[in-house]
């Protein structure tokens, strides 16, 4: 039992660290995987959800990468960071969920092990995006 946590908890940390990098693309991820499943339940089949998932993926991306990059205010940086971080944080909290689900028996301790790993991706992602701040756009 002992060791089943030890590999829950450097599992956790490797998908961390794997979610730290992937943090900056999670809001594109879901924007697109919700535009899919739109386009998918109104009819357009397979393969056309898909296109319009990827499509949708890429203009949100594009959009807010190019605000994050031409948008010379802190603040405004901040918050489109924050707009960033914020869909990595919950893909964080999943992500430990779905690990510690059947590893760790107490729904508190679970709970816990969640929260903090949702925060730790999604303050990662914030530093990530957040680091050039305070320095005018490029």
């Amino acid at each position: 039992m002992v060791a089943v946590m030890f590999m829950s908890v450097a599992l956790v940390a490797l998908l961390c660290v794997l979610a730290y990098n992937l943090a900056v693309y999670a809001l594109p991820f879901f924007v697109g995987l919700a535009a899919a499943q739109f386009a998918y339940e109104t009819g357009s089949g397979l393969i056309g959800a898909g296109l319009v998932g990827l499509l949708s993926a890429g203009v949100a991306f594009g959009i807010l990468a190019g605000l994050f990059e031409t948008i010379r205010s802190p603040v405004i940086r901040l918050i489109v960071a924050l707009i960033f971080a914020a869909p990595a944080a919950v893909a964080g909290y999943a992500l430990v969920y779905g690990i510690t689900k059947e590893a760790v028996p107490s729904d508190i301790w679970r709970q816990v092990f969640c929260i903090a790993g949702g925060g730790f991706v999604g303050f990662s992602a914030l530093a990530r995006l957040a680091a050039g701040v305070g320095q005018p756009a490029r």
